[in-house]
C-alpha cells in the first residue's frame, strides 16, 4: 500500500528511512513529475522507488512536496497520532473552480470551516435516521425501473443506460425532490454536465503543481473546468432559489431542506454565503451518491466463461474483477 498526500508539513512520520531524502532524477521546474507519467501504474512506479529508498521519501512535484509512505506502521501513525498534519489538502483547480471556491468541504483546507460543514453533513445528512427517512426513494425509483422494463416487453434495452438513469433519480430525489427526465433538453444537459466533472476531477491539471503558469492553461482544462462549473452552477442555483420560495416551514423532506434549515438565514460561514455552503454541499454530495467503480480483469485477460460440473454450470474459473474507483479517493474520503 502507497500512501502520499502534498502539501505535507511539521515533523514527519517516525520510522526508518529519511522522508527528506529524493530519489534522484529529479528535473528542473517539474522536478520528479516525469517518473509519474509513464505506462506503469503510479503505484507500481512509486513500489519500485519505495524498494531503492525506503519506506518512507518524499517527492518533488513541480513547486509542491509530496510525501510518500509504503509502510503499514508508518502509515498507521501518519494518520492516527499525526492526523493533524496530513488533515489539510492541496490547493487545486477542481477545489477552487468546481468547489466553489474551497466551499465543497471535503476539498477545502483544515480549518473552522471545514470542521462546522463536516459536522453539519455527519451529523444531519448521513444518519442512519435521515437515509432511513429516503428510503423510500430508492424504492420507489426501482418500481419505475421494473415497471418500464416490463412495459418494454421485448424491446431490446441499454441496461447501462438504464441504470445510469436510476442511480441518478435516486441522488437527484434525495438532494433536492427531484426526478431526471430524458426527455427534458435541461435535463439532459445537467446529466452531461455531472458527468463532465467526474471526468475533470479525475485529470491532471499542470498548474496544481506549479501555480505560476494557471495563466498558460496548458492543454485547456482550466477553460473546461471554469465553463462546465457555470453550467453546474445554474441548475444548483434554480434548485436553491425556487425551494426558499416554496418550502414550507420546518420541512426536512430532502438534504436541501436540512440544509437550508440548519444553516443561518442571514450569516456569514467562514466567509461564505448560506446558498454558496449548500450549493458545493449539494454537488460534492451528488458527485458522492454517482460515485461508482470501473471494473476489469486482472491483466485485461477476458472472462473464461468455460463451464464445470455441477447442477448450476458454475464456471471452471472463478470470476475476478478489480474496482477502480473513477474518481480520486481524496475527493470522497470525508463523506
Amino acid at each position: 500500500m502507497t500512501a502520499m498526500a502534498a502539501n505535507i508539513g511539521g515533523e514527519p512520520c517516525g520510522g526508518s528511512g529519511d522522508a527528506d531524502e529524493q530519489p534522484p532524477g529529479a528535473w528542473p521546474f517539474i522536478g520528479h513529475l516525469h517518473l509519474l507519467g509513464g505506462q506503469s501504474p503510479v503505484a507500481r512506479t512509486l513500489g519500485a522507488i519505495a524498494d531503492k529508498h525506503g519506506p518512507i521519501f518524499s517527492l518533488r512535484l513541480g513547486t509542491q512536496q509530496a510525501l510518500v509512505v509504503s509502510n503499514w506502521e508508518l502509515i498507521k501513525e501518519c494518520f492516527t497520532t499525526r492526523d493533524r498534519v496530513f488533515a489539510t489538502r492541496p490547493i487545486m483547480a477542481i477545489s477552487k473552480y468546481l468547489g466553489y471556491k474551497y466551499a465543497a468541504f471535503a476539498l477545502a483546507p483544515y480549518g473552522p470551516y471545514w470542521r462546522d460543514v463536516r459536522k453539519m453533513v455527519t451529523l444531519q445528512l448521513f444518519t442512519t435516521h435521515r437515509l432511513d427517512k429516503l428510503r423510500h426513494v430508492c424504492a420507489s425509483e426501482l418500481n419505475h425501473v421494473i415497471k418500464t422494463l416490463y412495459s418494454l416487453n421485448l424491446e431490446k434495452v441499454t441496461l447501462n443506460t438504464l441504470f445510469e438513469g436510476l442511480t441518478f433519480n435516486i441522488s437527484i430525489r434525495m438532494l433536492a425532490g427531484k426526478r431526471f427526465s430524458s426527455a427534458r433538453i435541461e435535463d439532459l444537459a445537467f446529466k452531461e454536465a455531472i458527468k463532465k466533472a467526474l471526468y475533470l476531477s479525475g485529470v491532471f491539471v499542470w498548474s496544481d503543481a506549479i501555480p505560476s503558469i494557471e495563466w498558460m492553461d496548458i492543454g485547456g482544462h482550466l477553460k473546461s473546468v471554469k465553463q462546465n462549473a457555470k453550467e453546474i452552477d445554474k441548475v444548483l442555483e434554480d434548485w436553491v432559489e425556487n425551494r426558499i420560495r416554496t418550502r414550507k416551514e420546518n420541512s426536512a423532506d430532502d438534504f436541501l431542506d436540512v440544509m437550508l434549515s440548519t444553516l443561518p438565514e442571514n450569516e456569514m460561514v467562514s466567509g461564505y454565503t448560506r446558498e454558496t455552503v449548500i450549493k458545493a454541499t449539494l454537488l460534492l454530495t451528488l458527485a458522492r451518491l454517482l460515485q461508482g467503480f470501473n471494473i476489469s480483469t486482472p491483466m485485461g485477460v477476458p472472462v473464461d466463461m468455460e463451464e464445470g460440473l455441477g447442477i448450476a454450470l458454475p464456471k471452471l474459473k472463478p470470476l475476478e474483477v478489480i474496482l477502480t474507483p473513477r474518481l480520486p479517493r481524496e475527493l470522497y474520503e470525508d463523506l
